[in-house]
């Protein structure tokens, strides 16, 4: 039984296109799932927006909370790439009500997070009322539950608490809930999705966005250690295309047999394994084989994980469908045997600057982390209010180990700039922002959407 998340429409029209799957290997129906699907994201987005819209109501009618309007940290969000929104001001200065606002994209919603971190209905009302999102005029938290609208937020997400049953192109289940983005949220799909999984099947298949030094340890650290999960072994996918474009080869470079910089690729795929043997996980590396791959770099991997005594399977699911994963899957059921214990990242009774350094050490690579005044200054209001105990989920590129999104190439030695550290009581964590990453992303100069099309009610180009 396999698990996934649900798709955004911001990088369905952005970079990525759609996230069904592709060839033999998708789920359906891809257009629904792709679009609106059952409107879980669309929920979410009502949720979080009528949070918005109670504050600036209470403002409106005298502001009975004494709500520092210059320290609102809740946000709208909307379902789309949109730049323009990161910063915007509503309300009025007639009428005292204006105030600095923006938006999130869902996915990077506490909501969303939320939703994947709850067990049923009635935890999620709990945790959404845990939400912190302003302090008074008298630097006193304020949480979602003062607000007293719990149960209408519950009422909006009483369908999308539910997970959605979909299937392969060859009828195997697949549950399909939730979609937080790796790089700036937990990026796993919902407990309830997992956990029905487990009951329903003998092996569940679920997947962490973004590699190990996001997927893997948000995963890892927050999901299983909040909910007593013991994976029993670790798929990491490569292609030959990413381990080149890690190595240095460019773009327009990856279809070109460049053994040289399939090598130095290596390094970025090394660390990730280094990563898993910490975490204590039996691991195979999965080769997704791509039809413009040359058969010598095929071997040449291959050969490479037999002398680092990594599994490795060799993987067609694209052309040939389940008979492409048959060795995989039998190597899985293998490694599934082994017992481990699974060891955490850093431990909760950390200080939160040893945990998030523990992170980029440990998982990245790196060799210290800066933070900045802003940083500094929410560490401080967080151990004032005894938050420090919550794991860490740290907001990065997925581009790089590093938090420079042009560096491409594994090196060691990099220093992680932590730009603030914002708090998620209701998800349970504190998110650390690093480098220039953005919770609301932006169309490329070329974008998906440009390409997409219905004509007689048939679409293309999505996907």
């Amino acid at each position: 039984m396999r698990g996934l998340r649900e798709p955004s429409l911001g990088p369905v029209f952005g970079i990525k296109g759609g996230a069904a799957g592709g060839g033999y290997a998708q789920v359906i129906p891809m257009e629904d799932i792709n679009l609106h699907f059952t409107g879980d994201l669309h929920a979410v987005t009502s949720c979080n927006n009528l949070i918005s819209a109670v504050i600036d109501n209470h403002i409106f009618f005298g502001n009975h909370l004494n709500i520092d309007k210059d320290r609102i940290l809740w946000k709208r969000c909307v379902d789309l790439n949109d730049r323009a929104l990161r910063e915007i001001t509503v309300g009025k200065e007639k009428d005292n009500t204006s105030r600095k606002d923006g938006f999130n994209i869902t996915a990077a919603s506490e909501v969303m997070a939320i939703l994947c971190l709850s067990h049923d209905l009635d935890d999620f009302k709990k945790k959404i009322g845990n939400v912190l999102f302003a302090y008074d005029l008298d630097g006193r938290p304020l949480y979602v539950r003062d607000l007293d609208v719990c149960g209408a937020l519950a009422i909006l997400m009483k369908d999308a608490i539910k997970p959605n049953l979909i299937q392969t192109l060859e009828h195997s289940p697949v549950i399909m809930h939730g979609g937080p983005f790796a790089n700036i949220a937990h990026g796993c799909n919902s407990i309830i999705a997992t956990k029905a999984a487990l009951g329903l099947a003998d092996y569940a298949i679920t997947e962490a966005g973004f590699g190990v030094d996001l997927g893997a340890e948000k995963f890892v650290d927050i999901k299983c250690r909040l909910n007593d999960l013991q994976p029993s072994a670790v798929v990491i996918v490569a292609t030959i295309r990413a381990l080149k474009l890690h190595g240095g080869a460019g773009y327009d470079e990856l279809k070109n047999e460049n053994t040289i910089a399939l090598k130095s690729g290596l390094n970025n795929l090394a660390k990730h394994l280094d990563t898993l043997d910490q975490m204590n996980l039996p691991k195979i590396v999965a080769i997704n084989r791509f039809s413009d791959d040359k058969d010598s770099e095929i071997e040449y991997l291959l050969n490479w994980c037999r002398e680092q005594a990594v599994d490795c399977s060799l993987c067609e699911g694209w052309e040939h469908g389940s008979a492409g994963m048959k060795d995989l899957s039998t190597k899985i059921v293998k490694l599934c045997e082994e017992e481990r214990t699974l060891h955490f990242i850093y431990d909760l009774q950390d200080e939160v600057k040893t945990k998030i350094e523990k992170i980029v050490t440990k998982v990245y690579g790196g060799s210290g982390v800066k933070y900045s005044d802003q940083a500094e200054a929410d560490l401080k209001l967080i151990y004032e209010n005894k938050w420090n105990e919550l794991p860490i989920c740290m907001a990065k590129t997925q581009n790089s180990l590093s938090d420079d999104p042009d560096q491409l190439e594994t090196v060691g030695g990099f220093t992680i700039t932590i730009s603030k550290i914002t708090v998620s009581l209701g998800a349970g964590f504190l998110v650390a922002h690093t480098g220039n990453i953005m919770t609301m992303p932006g169309l490329g100069k070329e974008h998906a959407a440009e390409s997409m099309d219905i004509v007689a009610g048939k679409i293309s180009g999505l996907f």
